[in-house]
């Protein structure tokens, strides 16, 4: 009998750990998400505003998943054509190859997704900066995200996971 190391379970005194290597996530097809590799805060922001006046997104969120890597969310809900034109759009003309790579990747996989779990030595993404209207789809990724981090906290996920 084999036991997978990312499904190991360990019992310490009364507490018990679920060591994985799962990465928790924010999928869907009615959210844009951009996602910024290798790029400064400031040209991060630039290209936010830029698409979410451009598209009439109506507001964004900035999330810092570590060092020169960001996420976008953007507020209003859109179809997954529009949601493509977008992605492609921002990534093509930011000329950031990382976000080229996201997009292409989102098109295949037919919904978007970006990261809320911690990965590996990386914490989770955090809230760097807030912009416009922050209730419709921002308001949803808050609220899955809160949710997924009080999942990850109850069942106190150990990172790595040794045994």
């Amino acid at each position: 009998m084999s036991i997978q190391r990312s499904t190991v379970r360990k019992v310490l005194g009364l507490k018990e750990k679920w060591c994985h290597k799962s990465i928790l996530g924010y999928s869907d097809t009615e959210t844009v998400k951009l996602d910024f590799d290798n790029a400064s805060f400031k040209t991060v922001r630039y290209w936010a505003r830029r698409a979410m006046r451009w598209f009439k997104l109506g507001g964004f969120l900035i999330l810092k998943s570590s060092a020169n890597h960001y996420h976008v969310v953007f507020n209003r809900c859109v179809s997954w054509s529009e949601n493509m034109h977008v992605l492609a759009w921002a990534s093509l003309l930011s000329h950031n190859k990382r976000a080229q790579r996201y997009a292409l990747m989102q098109c295949i996989k037919e919904s978007s997704t970006l990261r809320v779990s911690p990965k590996k030595q990386k914490p989770s993404p955090r809230i760097v900066y807030r912009y416009g209207k922050q209730g419709g789809r921002i308001l949803d990724f808050l609220h899955y995200r809160k949710m997924i981090k009080n999942i990850i906290r109850k069942v106190n996920v150990c990172e790595p996971c040794m045994s």
